[in-house]
């Protein structure tokens, strides 16, 4: 068992052109196991060795391998992690440089079957971070000079792997950053927009409650209107939250069936634009007759949050519904002819909470409805994507994996709802 630093001034030319190479090789390294594999390949001419393994202190304080390579007459020794484990744990026992001799049975006949470990220490700043063993089968031992060039590769195996720890912890810092910043986002967005509801609701019922005053039935009916139109708004915003969450777990249950989508479409179309008088809904169906296994209230639910996002974007503008079959896959689109969306923001939409910040003043919403969309096409095997140019329009594109009937003769066709 060896404790002492190791002195450059022992290492001749060749071991010492070895250890450059090798810092060079660290440092322009992406991985430990990229690097150690150049490190192998750089130092085994000058020190011969038949196993190279590395082993990482874990979590819960047990040693774990994180890295082997077998050559030369490890190749034909039945090469096992276990070979370096012991010389692993007496090094984390005794945080210093161990050599090992292990005679195995027959080695009288078979020198192979004499193993030599040689167990090196990897620390960063007192702290020990893992093991270094390299291995011969036949001899001949570890020699004073051979276990000071061990040592110069361990301390850069070392920066290895406190290099990769401390980009770990950085990653692992801006991850719990990110999260704070998403739920400090979400609750600032989620309180403001379930109290606006619960504003109005709470003052138009508070004054429909004063005793002072007495309304007459007309005004009495706008302010049941207006409460009752924002408890819905309300509930649609518990429903998405709940969805989000449902869809992130992978808990929201889909009820699939065999689903005309033309029919879906009409549906869809005619419900929306009865609830807004001057939404203009045209349907260009061009195959009819297409069918797929889907939850129809899910993908009703689809149409109608990029309907409603139609009417809420691009006021006023006249909304197409298109059915098509491209490459073997139906299509559905939406588009309308608003003001559009600028190119940065496009593949952000779909993001969980995302809102275009020049739309965000103007109408109220979580965020939250097109990240719905997106997880529950891709529930049903399909896709979502958007196109758009600002003052041109924005187009939604659905793809779902549906069959046409082959009775289908209907020629395309184009309407507009009453």
């Amino acid at each position: 068992m060896f404790n002492q630093t190791a002195d450059p001034g022992v290492l001749r030319p060749k071991e010492l052109e070895a250890v450059y190479a090798i810092s060079r090789a660290v440092a322009r390294s992406v991985n430990v196991a990229s690097a150690l594999d150049e490190i192998t390949h750089l130092t085994r001419p000058v020190f011969i060795f038949d196993s190279v393994m590395l082993y990482r202190l874990s979590d819960s304080s047990s040693i774990e391998p994180a890295y082997a390579r077998v050559i030369g007459r490890g190749l034909a020794s039945d090469g096992e992690l276990a070979w370096g484990e012991s010389t692993a744990n007496e090094v984390f026992r005794s945080k210093q440089t161990v050599l090992r001799h292990e005679e195995g049975e027959g080695w009288q006949e078979d020198r192979l079957m004499q193993r030599y470990f040689l167990g090196l220490p990897l620390s960063m700043s007192d702290q020990l971070l893992g093991a270094l063993v390299f291995g011969r089968f036949g001899g001949p031992p570890y020699t004073p000079d051979q276990t000071h060039l061990a040592e110069f590769i361990a301390a850069h195996a070392s920066q290895l792997l406190g290099r990769e720890k401390l980009v770990g912890r950085i990653a692992s810092l801006e991850a719990e950053r990110r999260l704070e910043r998403l739920q400090q986002d979400f609750i600032a967005t989620v309180s403001h927009e379930l109290n606006t509801p619960l504003g109005f609701i709470k003052g138009y019922a508070t004054t429909l409650l004063r005793e002072d005053t007495t309304w007459d039935e007309a005004t009495r009916r706008e302010f049941l209107l207006v409460i009752d139109e924002e408890a819905d708004r309300l509930r649609e915003l518990i429903d998405n939250l709940l969805d989000s969450s449902r869809l992130q777990s992978g808990t929201l249950q889909m009820h699939f069936q065999p689903v005309r989508l033309d029919a879906l479409l009409r549906d869809a179309s005619v419900r929306v634009s009865s609830n807004n008088e001057n939404l203009v809904v045209r349907l260009d169906i061009k195959k009819s007759d297409l069918r797929c296994q889907a939850d129809p209230t899910r993908l009703a639910q689809v149409l109608e949050n990029l309907l409603s996002n139609a009417i809420k974007y691009a006021p006023g503008s006249e909304v197409k519904l298109t059915l098509d079959v491209v490459d073997s896959q139906a299509q559905i689109s939406v588009s309308d002819k608003g003001p559009g969306i600028a190119p940065e923001h496009l593949e952000n939409l779909f993001k969980r909470f995302y809102r275009v910040p020049e739309y965000s003043a103007k109408a109220r919403g979580t965020g939250l409805g097109l990240f719905i969309c997106r997880q529950i096409i891709r529930a049903h095997g399909g896709d979502i994507t958007v196109e758009s140019s600002l003052g041109e329009g924005t187009i939604f594109h659905i793809f779902l994996p549906c069959v046409q009937s082959t009775a289908d003769t209907t020629t395309p066709m184009e309407e507009i709802p009453s």
